[in-house]
């Protein structure tokens, strides 16, 4: 830092302008006292970002801003990020549905980054192959073979499985089912939760009757809303762990995180916004610091100068998990470490030891290069 304050002379006025835009997503009536996510979700963590970047920045003579709109209506969205691409804006921190991510790279230019802080869609990396599109939320399938891989180690392999009734709780439990496949986990029994009952007064009754079954290891639970995941645990018919979107769950971020250095990144998160870091502020914090690094290598705030960049083998993002995270050339997903937590707890972090990959071990978790229909790469 000493021989940056030096050389600040040495650099010129670079100011960088980055839009989040974020769908507010009616979840519907939830049958359980779950606890709320926060509205403001990913908005938090691009601010922190901001913040972060501004610090390092001024040394450098950079000064980066952040343009945020949140709403419910994805046209309005979409209108603001055209609005933003005319006046010169070219990065762009989506926090939305898969369809509304499909929607921006549809509709802005070739020039412009758009990341991926909100979906975790399976389809964006397999079948999205637009070379502007970054995914700095994980997929799902880095989620499922996350757990997958810690339930094979562990050696429970025999899984009693439980699906909601919403389209995202379908998607998490086919994800689940391939990476059953892909680590050679045994699905013993498999039933859909399709009820509206208020399990607050009745889970005690209902729910050893609805997991009954001769054996199991295991139960997973697709219930992305919570409408009923929260009362599986321990009421099953056989005293067995929870795992999934309850339970024991794979996730980008949690506030139980605290290693390599996570901690300090915990306490400014807080300090800032109030409360703590999720899945969604830390995909945006991802985001935002992507293109600040970027800037800081090539000191420039072209897009397709820091596109090449950050599409080259010579970036890193240090995310605070362990190793210096980059990018898929095939389909743009962050490469990262799942921790698999439960509410105060780390328990363990994946990939999890001995699981293999002939060029990075990261690439153990969600879609490798041959999986996808992305045949080419993005640089």
């Amino acid at each position: 830092m000493a021989a940056l304050l030096g050389s600040s002379n040495a650099y010129s006025e670079i100011e960088v302008n980055i839009s989040y835009l974020q769908q507010e997503i009616d979840q519907g009536p939830v049958l359980s006292n779950i606890l709320p996510e926060p509205e403001d979700a990913g908005l938090q963590g691009a601010k922190l970002a901001i913040q972060d970047s501004n610090t390092t920045g001024r040394f450098l003579k950079h000064k980066y801003q952040l343009q945020d709109a949140i709403s419910d209506d994805p046209q309005v969205l979409l209108d603001k990020a055209k609005a933003q691409y005319e006046e010169g804006i070219r990065y762009f921190v989506i926090n939305a549905d898969e369809q509304t991510v499909r929607k921006f790279t549809d509709s802005l230019g070739k020039d412009a980054l758009i990341f991926n802080a909100g979906s975790s869609s399976n389809t964006l990396r397999r079948q999205v192959c637009q070379p502007n599109l970054f995914h700095t939320m994980p997929s799902r399938a880095m989620l499922t073979d996350a757990l997958a891989q810690w339930l094979k180690a562990k050696r429970l392999q025999k899984i009693f499985m439980i699906t909601g009734s919403t389209t995202d709780d379908k998607a998490y439990s086919n994800s689940f089912k391939r990476s059953a496949k892909r680590f050679g986990l045994s699905i013993v029994e498999e039933k859909n939760w399709s009820f509206d009952t208020d399990l607050r007064r009745t889970a005690q009754s209902e729910m050893p009757l609805f997991t009954q079954h001769r054996d199991y290891d295991v139960v997973f639970v697709a219930d992305e809303r919570g409408d009923f995941g929260e009362y599986v645990l321990y009421n099953t018919w056989l005293p067995r762990p929870v795992v999934g979107t309850q339970g024991l769950t794979p996730v980008a971020w949690h506030r139980v995180v605290e290693q390599y250095g996570a901690a300090q990144l915990q306490s400014r998160f807080q300090k800032s916004a109030n409360r703590w870091m999720n899945s969604k502020d830390y995909s945006a914090w991802a985001a935002v610091r992507t293109v600040a690094e970027a800037v800081t290598r090539t000191q420039t705030n072209d897009a397709t100068t820091n596109h090449g960049y950050i599409t080259s083998d010579n970036f890193q993002l240090a995310g605070f998990k362990g190793r210096k995270l980059d990018f898929r050339s095939w389909n743009g997903q962050l490469r990262q470490t799942i921790p698999l937590v439960h509410p105060r707890s780390l328990v363990s972090s994946s990939p999890q030891e001995g699981f293999l990959h002939p060029t990075n071990e990261l690439d153990t978790l969600g879609f490798d290069q041959k999986e996808t229909d992305c045949t080419e790469t993005r640089k």
